[in-house]
């Protein structure tokens, strides 16, 4: 009869275990979301993948969180060609949330006439998208998209993440630029402080999850 208990209590530990993981993974999602539409609508140039969905919107037609979801559609499709490996599950529901969170926010949020409020919108937007990053990875539920493909590249070329990952952003930013996208001061600030912010993010995040990942299974040997 204990043995049963003990069982019961361990799969009931690892549901809440999972629950919470995908929970964080989802929170994370929104609260980047809200970072990308702040830069958006800061309107002094965007980020270098959303450049190319906001010239993909201008040249096209739909709504930059679509483009979001088509491309990384073909971003994941791409990966998977390249490492015959179907990304994970994180990966599809990043392409899919992002998208929809991103249009939900652009909707609500509207560009400020003040300049100051527009340099305010741009930095709190790259703070807030660097936070959401590192909420969404520390889980560990699976990468986005342009990583998926970044990694797979980087696994079958032999050039290092940082290399590839420049060249991909280099490229889509040209052709954002060429589609019309905004390439302004934000571009660059946004290039130049990111990753810094995401990297301090992503510490603190992961250290948080697993002290709470640990404190779980320290109350289940308790039991």
């Amino acid at each position: 009869m204990m043995v049963i208990g003990d069982e019961k209590l361990k799969v009931k530990n690892n549901d809440q275990a999972w629950i919470f993981r995908w929970s964080v993974f989802l929170i994370g999602l929104i609260i980047m979301s809200f970072g990308i539409a702040l830069i958006i609508r800061a309107d002094l140039g965007s980020a270098p993948w959303d450049v190319l969905h906001i010239g993909l919107t201008e040249q096209v037609g739909l709504t930059v969180g679509t483009w979001t979801i088509i491309m990384g559609f073909l971003l994941l499709v791409v990966a998977t060609c390249i490492s015959k490996e179907i990304p994970k599950l994180g990966a599809f529901l990043n392409m899919l949330f992002v998208g929809l969170f991103v249009d939900l926010f652009l909707f609500i949020i509207h560009t400020p006439d003040v300049l100051f409020l527009k340099g305010f919108y741009l930095v709190v937007g790259i703070l807030i998208m660097g936070l959401g990053i590192g909420i969404y990875i520390s889980p560990k539920c699976g990468v986005g998209p342009r990583d998926s493909l970044m990694l797979a590249v980087s696994q079958k070329t032999g050039f290092t993440v940082a290399q590839v990952r420049i060249t991909m952003e280099l490229i889509v930013l040209g052709a954002g630029w060429l589609l019309g996208g905004p390439v302004f001061v934000g571009t660059i600030l946004f290039s130049v402080t990111i990753g810094h912010v995401t990297g301090v993010s992503l510490v603190w995040c992961q250290i948080w999850i697993d002290r709470r990942m640990e404190r779980g299974i320290k109350v289940e040997n308790i039991h």
